[in-house]
């Protein structure tokens, strides 16, 4: 996982929209909604309830949240 993967990751969770999200992050849906996938594959949890209306983040989404929100500020902070 990198940097990239935690951007998306935060669009959604943010957005509450992949479409939107995918936008926003200038990728095609599809491949934006394989690579949240991916990242719930590779942390062995589910960070998002889907349904065909709502997105809406599971409690370990909550928790992903607040250290990708970390891990983003320190890195702005780093780069500056």
């Amino acid at each position: 996982m990198d940097l990239r993967h935690i951007r998306y990751f935060v669009a959604v969770a943010t957005t509450r929209n992949f479409t939107r999200a995918a936008e926003q992050m200038h990728i095609a849906q599809p491949p934006f909604s394989r690579q949240i996938a991916m990242i719930e594959r590779t942390l062995g949890v589910k960070l998002f309830e889907r349904n065909s209306r709502n997105v809406a983040l599971t409690p370990a989404g909550e928790h992903f949240m607040k250290d990708c929100r970390n891990v983003l500020g320190q890195f702005e902070e780093a780069c500056i």
